[in-house]
């Protein structure tokens, strides 16, 4: 276990104060989390472990990550995932332009000796560092990997190999490993399975949609200017979103999204008229549109459980 980055004493001198500690961490900076993602996150940190989060789109993954980088005051680096992407985007290439203006700079001074053109063409400031190679060299950082399901199966065996030692060889200059591990989060919407290989690495963590009360109290804390009346009516509307039979159901930063048109607009509750005016602030496809009006706006507002 490496020596920890973290600050203050806490509890048996972890510098956290246990889960506990990195819940109100994450709650200083208006991430609020339960228990299993504050338990989560705190064995991540204390094992030097990445974590492994998935769950449905809209659930606060990414936010997590930009939370824990600001709760420690440390950056975050982020690796956005697609198709098609290989170890090059993820780590470090080389800045081409500058390589050809040295050589060129080189001629003019009348440099001919191949050893030492070479040698300075690979020179440290040529290299461009990306995500993976920029958060190791930061120390400490929070590494977000996002959406890692998007990328090929191949980028998978990378990740294991990167996540293992957190070191990048770059063949020119050598062993770039990091003093202090980044903390690594991954998430995933699931539209693949991961390699087991790599799943073994991390910590794993499922990010559910949060509860009534608890997805009021992330509305009230991120909109204080909602009321408590508005917020638990958009909740609950959005829970009811959730239950039916939609193409695509909303997360929090739809509901978030929902209860801020309706405070641009004035609106203090939720009625029929307003919902109408503003489904497109939760609902992102014309079916589920269509889907959500044909059924009655009436019974998606209707008080009670």
């Amino acid at each position: 276990m490496t020596e920890p980055w973290w600050d203050g004493e806490g509890v048996d001198g972890d510098g956290l104060g246990g889960p506990e500690g990195v819940v109100g961490r994450l709650d200083a900076v208006d991430y609020l989390a339960g228990d299993g993602i504050g338990t989560a996150a705190y064995l991540a940190l204390r094992m030097s472990r990445p974590l492994l989060v998935e769950g449905e789109p809209g659930v606060g993954k990414t936010a997590l990550a930009q939370a824990l980088a600001d709760a420690f005051a440390v950056p975050l680096f982020r690796l956005q995932c697609y198709e098609g992407l290989d170890a090059s985007q993820a780590l470090y290439d080389w800045d081409f332009p500058r390589q050809m203006l040295h050589l060129r700079a080189a001629g003019v001074a009348g440099e001919t000796d191949a050893a030492t053109l070479e040698a300075g063409l690979y020179d440290r400031r040529y290299l461009i560092a990306r995500p993976v190679l920029q958060a190791i060299e930061a120390a400490p950082a929070v590494l977000l990997v996002d959406e890692v399901d998007r990328a090929d199966d191949e980028f998978d065996a990378f990740l294991l190999e990167v996540l293992s030692d957190f070191a990048v060889t770059v063949p020119e200059l050598g062993r770039i490993g990091a003093k202090v591990p980044p903390l690594v989060v991954l998430t995933s919407n699931r539209t693949r399975e991961l390699h087991d290989a790599l799943k073994r690495r991390c910590l794993y963590h499922w990010l559910d949609h949060p509860d009534h009360a608890h997805e009021v109290a992330i509305v009230r804390r991120r909109l204080p200017e909602v009321g408590a009346r508005l917020a638990d009516d958009v909740v609950r509307a959005v829970g009811r979103l959730r239950a039916a039979d939609l193409v695509k159901q909303p997360g929090v930063s739809e509901t978030l999204d929902w209860a801020c048109a309706l405070l641009v607009l004035g609106v203090r509750e939720l009625d029929p008229d307003s919902a109408a005016r503003t489904l497109g602030a939760v609902l992102k496809h014309r079916e589920d549109l269509e889907s959500v009006r044909a059924t009655g706006l009436d019974r998606l507002l209707a008080a009670g459980a």
